[in-house]
């Protein structure tokens, strides 16, 4: 192997090398970019995080100071208020409806753009806007007139307004959620598109038909995507607030039928002025959250196939 010398001419004209600057100058500077953040997460998030959870073992009613009371919110919460179970128990199963519902919605959709050769944009586009308008308290009292009495539901099908009924008003809740099914379309055709051609090729050749061919390829395949729009659906079914208020008329009826567990929330600390009581109901909800996330991710492992590890 040859080597080649530098001139000294040309080592004298290069000059030295620039000196790096020091490391906790850098840091410095990395610190000036994410205070912004840093300091909106501390003053927006964790400080009114930790508040909240002082006002939890208090009495606190927005106009005294609070008083400490210890776990007294949350014995009474548990043992002394049944209006707390039924919104639990309506809250569950408002997520146990409208999540496999929204999903497999989202998933058959995605499927049929994908097979799609001209507008997809369009259809992709239109299938999107409930996502945007969905949330807004306007859509959810138009929602509400649709499933009213006199309401186009009823005058199709001759079954009355199921915001009155116990037993449809929570249904009625749970189809605008579902209604709202562009977000997870849009992240299942991207996943489908990500799956390489080849491999239906290969279960063709095999004799495999579309039906196996979708359990056989596709789900394995689109099971992380599958995975991330459970998860994500799930922890915001559980913080539904808006459809249910505005479809109850804020009171949760018929029967408490529609009293989702943020709409009790709300009820306890800001009309009952129960504002310790509704900061420990916040934390009780956020640990269910973080235990039903953590089932997921757990039991994710026994159907959740990560082609770049192969067999999990």
């Amino acid at each position: 192997m040859t080597t080649t010398a530098i001139p000294a001419e040309a080592q004298r004209t290069a000059g030295p090398a620039p000196k790096r600057r020091p490391k906790r100058e850098r840091e410095g500077a990395a610190w000036v970019f994410l205070s912004p953040w840093v300091l909106g997460a501390v003053v927006l998030t964790l400080l009114p995080m930790a508040v909240s959870l002082y006002l939890s073992f208090t009495d606190y009613n927005l106009f005294d100071p609070p008083r400490w009371v210890g776990l007294r919110n949350y014995t009474q919460m548990f043992t002394e208020d049944p209006r707390y179970w039924r919104s639990v128990v309506t809250t569950v199963t408002y997520v146990v409806i409208a999540v496999p519902l929204q999903l497999a919605l989202a998933l058959v959709v995605a499927l049929a753009l994908k097979s799609m050769k001209h507008g997809k944009a369009f259809y992709r586009s239109a299938f999107y806007a409930p996502s945007l308008l969905g949330a807004s308290m306007s859509i959810a009292l138009v929602w509400r007139a649709v499933f009213n009495d006199g309401g186009t539901v009823d005058n199709l099908l001759g079954t009355g307004g199921w915001v009155n009924k116990p037993g449809w008003a929570l249904l009625a809740v749970a189809l605008l959620t579902v209604w709202q099914f562009g977000a997870p379309m849009v992240i299942f055709l991207a996943g489908l598109q990500q799956i390489p051609a080849e491999l239906y090729e290969a279960a063709a050749v095999d004799g495999a038909g579309k039906w196996r061919q979708f359990l056989s390829v596709t789900v394995p395949m689109l099971s992380p995507v599958l995975f991330f729009n459970l998860v994500l659906q799930t922890i915001q079914a559980f913080q539904v607030f808006t459809p249910a208020f505005a479809i109850s008329a804020g009171k949760g009826g018929p029967a408490d039928s529609t009293l989702v567990y943020t709409m009790y929330l709300y009820d306890r600390g800001f009309v009952a002025s129960h504002m310790g009581y509704a900061s420990a109901m916040a934390w009780v909800l956020l640990l269910v959250i973080g235990i039903v996330t953590a089932v997921l991710f757990r039991t994710s492992r026994s159907w959740v196939f990560y082609a770049s590890e192969g067999d999990r």
